[in-house]
């Protein structure tokens, strides 16, 4: 029974329909039974600093996904070191009467790669956004270089000398033994495929952060090409459980249910 005293978490984007961080923290919150609910609330950026007040506020919080996790890191007050490094939140509640945020994004990213059992000395990432940069952290905390691609090449620049302020060494994208896909590209059935494989004659693994029922159309490729591949659900689960120790530091994710959860809308 829902009441007063609830405990409201929210998954601010657009879009946000798609996300199946719903079902797979409800069904944590019930699990451990918890008086919260975690609901999408699609929004413009403008409405992002406001809409994490009041959710933090009121006890709650929630997570940031495409494209306000720039927007969201802007508006914290106690911003973690990694957000502040990253300029990127996915991630925030209220702590000491302050809105606090993280990136649990490089936690996903590091799963999903431990998943993939690949140790690549170079790794491509497509796009330059926020989870491009949990991307990075993770090439950083696994020692290894750093391709982008991207439509921008200033933003792929600018992506560059960020890499170079965390002191992750610049790779070309032919080197690349692990590419990761971090654009949205996938989450439409019509959309592009973010890369093609005779484009990195060096992969044996690539990671799609977009998932689907099934696997994405770039995975399917991907795997075509004779290369490991997983989609998104890996990095969704431990991004998600790491959040909720943020939420509730004092239970344990239970990361059977939250996996069941996934597996039973994308299977």
């Amino acid at each position: 029974m829902r009441g007063a005293r609830t405990r409201v978490f929210a998954l601010l984007g657009n879009p946000v329909s798609h996300s199946l961080s719903p079902i797979m923290q409800n069904a944590a919150f019930r699990v451990l039974g918890l008086d919260a609910v975690y609901v999408p609330l699609p929004c413009a950026a403008d409405q992002v600093p406001v809409l994490m007040t009041v959710l933090a506020a009121a006890g709650g919080g929630g997570n940031v996904t495409v494209p306000h996790k720039a927007a969201a890191a802007r508006a914290l007050s106690r911003p973690s070191e990694l957000v502040g490094a990253l300029g990127t939140c996915n991630t925030f509640w209220w702590d000491r009467e302050t809105l606090t945020g993280d990136t649990t994004d490089v936690l996903g990213v590091q799963a999903a790669v431990g998943q993939l059992e690949v140790e690549a000395e170079a790794w491509l990432v497509i796009g330059t956004g926020g989870s491009a940069r949990a991307v990075l952290e993770a090439a950083r905390l696994q020692g290894a270089r750093i391709a982008v691609s991207s439509r921008s090449p200033a933003r792929a620049a600018e992506f560059l000398a960020l890499a170079g302020t965390r002191g992750v060494g610049a790779a070309a994208a032919e080197e690349a033994g692990l590419i990761i896909n971090a654009t949205p590209l996938g989450l439409a059935p019509g959309d592009p495929l973010p890369s093609r494989p005779e484009a990195t004659p060096a992969a044996i693994a690539a990671l799609d952060l977009v998932y689907r029922r099934g696997e994405t159309a770039w995975v399917a490729a991907q795997r075509r090409a004779g290369r490991r591949a997983i989609d998104g659900r890996e990095v969704l689960l431990a991004q998600g459980a790491a959040a909720l120790r943020r939420w509730f530091p004092l239970v344990a994710p239970p990361l059977d249910v939250m996996r069941a959860a996934l597996r039973a809308a994308l299977d």
